[in-house]
């Protein structure tokens, strides 16, 4: 009876067993996005957007002196879009804005496997500067909007983790779509 068991046991075993075992790969976890839907910013800001209704307009805490930088705040995604306005004029001037914005974006070429750049002209005849960025850099877009001569603003987008961008490729491109949504939005208010 014994033999019969372990002769039973072997044959199930070889049986059983035809294929190899193969470990899963490393993969991510999957990400349900939202179809894109926008609100205008409320009055007050010398400027007009059409932001994500995903994320909340949030006062800039790094500097609360500057009342028209604001944050758009993906907390589902763990994202934040910083948006800064500087009015041109006898304090700033436009090569200042835009050297200081050029100078922002290229302090991450040490991580950045690559940093591309557009100029495009928005629905308003203003002038818009994109910038994408490629590689593990804690931004990768980075834009601003400007008519030359009285307004410029300028946006960044930043994530609250250090996890792999790779990981992160669908937030980021719903988020791009989002901020060209924007940029295309943008009218200055005199």
């Amino acid at each position: 009876m014994r033999k019969h068991l372990w002769i039973g046991l072997l044959f199930v075993g070889l049986v059983g067993c035809d294929q190899t075992y193969l470990p899963k790969p490393s993969g991510y976890n999957r990400i349900d996005l939202p179809v894109h839907s926008f609100e205008k910013l409320s009055v007050g800001y010398p400027y007009q957007i059409a932001y994500s209704s995903y994320s909340i307009v949030e006062a800039d805490s790094f500097n609360l002196a500057e009342e028209t930088w604001v944050n758009l705040n993906y907390q589902d995604y763990g994202a934040k879009v910083h948006l800064t306005y500087k009015r041109i004029g006898d304090q700033v001037d436009f090569k200042k804005l835009s050297n200081d914005a050029f100078r922002l974006t290229s302090q991450h070429q040490v991580k950045a496997y690559g940093i591309e750049e557009t100029i495009l002209l928005t629905p308003e005849g203003y002038t818009g500067v994109v910038a994408e960025l490629t590689g593990e850099v804690p931004t990768q877009f980075q834009f601003f909007v400007t008519d030359s001569t009285k307004n410029f603003l300028r946006g960044a987008l930043y994530f609250n983790t250090a996890m792999k961008n790779d990981s992160l490729s669908p937030v980021i491109e719903f988020i791009k779509e989002d901020m060209a949504h924007l940029m295309n939005s943008v009218k200055f208010v005199d």
